[in-house]
């Protein structure tokens, strides 16, 4: 039976990128080099309601690279692969090429 999480309100699934241990030369990166906490968006939900019950889309789409609070969210496990939700204004920013 396959999971699948539809995430409600504001809130953005996140799966986080992990960064590579090595170059692409097969240099070897020590663990204590600075890395950028991004995440690939997996899932988001329609978005918040205002005082007047009017819609406020969430601001970003599946497929979006962010940037990740260094704390925050709440951890996800879906059988094998682990998650964090975040709500929308806890992302940071998008990443683009």
């Amino acid at each position: 039976m396959a999971k699948r999480l539809i995430p409600t309100f504001n809130r953005i699934l996140v799966e986080k990128i992990i960064p590579p241990s090595k170059t692409n030369t097969g240099i070897f990166l020590p663990e204590k080099t600075p890395k950028l906490n991004s995440g690939k968006v997996v899932a988001v939900g329609p978005g918040a309601r205002d005082k007047d019950c009017k819609l406020i889309p969430v601001t970003l789409k599946e497929g979006d690279t962010v940037l990740l609070p260094e704390y925050g969210g709440t951890e996800v496990k879906l059988g094998e692969k682990e998650y964090f939700l975040y709500r929308d204004e806890d992302i940071m920013g998008t990443l683009h090429d």
